[in-house]
């Protein structure tokens, strides 16, 4: 049985990454990096298996395609 996927916090994200707080959220901000989950009023944090996937290869991370990426993907 598959565990779920865990929510990790900025903390937890700046130790794994070796990043500074202000580096992850230029990342964010250029798309370079996976982007925050609401996850209550005030609180956020990240899928533990997309930091992990940025781990495994940061320079080639990008983005899961949406459905509307796939339909203009197609338009072309």
């Amino acid at each position: 049985m598959r565990e779920p996927d865990r929510i990790v916090r900025l903390k937890t994200v700046l130790a794994r990454t070796g990043l500074s707080r202000s580096t992850i959220y230029r990342k964010i901000a250029e798309g370079t990096f996976p982007p925050q989950l609401r996850i209550s009023i005030n609180g956020a944090g990240w899928h533990e298996s997309d930091i992990d996937r940025w781990i495994a290869d940061p320079a080639g991370w990008r983005p899961p395609m949406t459905t509307a990426d796939r339909m203009d993907a197609g338009r072309m």
